[in-house]
């Protein structure tokens, strides 16, 4: 039994604690929000602060039988499935350049150069690494932490918590932009990838010319070589291949963050 004096606490607890909900569901699914660099005390008191802020705008009705009844957990679940959708959006935006680099480094022959990235703790190959920290300053750049930060309060006026939820048609258009999006990764690889397929055939015909000559002596710097010198020539592009897919990824957050 809780004391009457204490009633009126516990539920304001609950309310603090499901209004976190979303903006920590959402910093979880983010990038550079969801680094493992990023200490999780940090994104506790971030969310805490995003939620208290959304409360002066929203007014959370904890269910009658408790959070742990059936009204409670579909509360939750809604919570956790709006947050994860917003930050999903942005890290398939920022997946494409992963991708991109994942298609590079593989030409080059670059699969055993790898190490940790610390923006998704995985292992990443070293053309990858390049293209995650191009992609993360530029979603710096353009604001891109400050505007997932703004569509998860403004998504509280759209989908109230124990409100409307996300529907059917957002969560299948998100994944049809997941498809999409990694796809464009493919895309920003193409100029380099394109050339080192060339610079691959052209090594097979001297080989076949020449067979005294070492193919994989001479192979792989000649790739190595390439590939430094097409990523210096097309970073721009590729820079701009990149923000426009971060751009596209913020604007499907925004697009959920609008309930539609």
């Amino acid at each position: 039994m809780i004391a009457p004096g204490f009633a009126n606490v516990e539920v304001q607890l609950w309310i603090w604690l499901i209004a976190m909900i979303r903006p920590g569901a959402a910093f979880m699914a983010a990038p550079i929000f969801g680094a493992p660099a990023v200490p999780l005390q940090l994104r506790l008191i971030l969310s805490l602060a995003l939620g208290m802020a959304a409360l002066n705008s929203v007014h959370i009705v904890l269910p009658q039988d408790g959070v742990a009844s059936f009204e409670g957990i579909m509360l939750v679940a809604g919570e956790v499935l709006a947050g994860l959708a917003m930050g999903f959006a942005v890290q398939i935006g920022y997946a494409a350049a992963l991708v991109a680099g994942e298609a590079i480094g593989n030409t080059m022959g670059l699969n055993f150069a790898a190490m940790v990235d610390p923006s998704s703790g995985q292992s990443t190959q070293a053309v990858g690494q390049f293209l995650s920290i191009l992609a993360t300053f530029l979603l710096l750049a353009m604001d891109g932490h400050l505007m997932l930060v703004s569509f998860v309060v403004q998504s509280y006026q759209a989908m109230p918590p124990g409100g409307a939820m996300l529907s059917n048609d957002a969560v299948w258009h998100l994944i049809e932009f997941g498809g999409a999006l990694l796809g464009a990764g493919v895309i920003i690889a193409l100029p380099v990838g394109f050339a080192l397929v060339l610079v691959q055939i052209v090594m097979g015909m001297l080989a076949r010319t020449a067979p005294a000559l070492n193919l994989f002596a001479v192979g792989m710097p000649v790739a190595l070589m390439a590939g430094l010198i097409l990523l210096a020539v097309t970073a721009p592009i590729m820079g701009e291949g990149i923000t426009a897919a971060l751009k596209a990824g913020l604007d499907q957050a925004q697009y959920l963050s609008e309930g539609r």
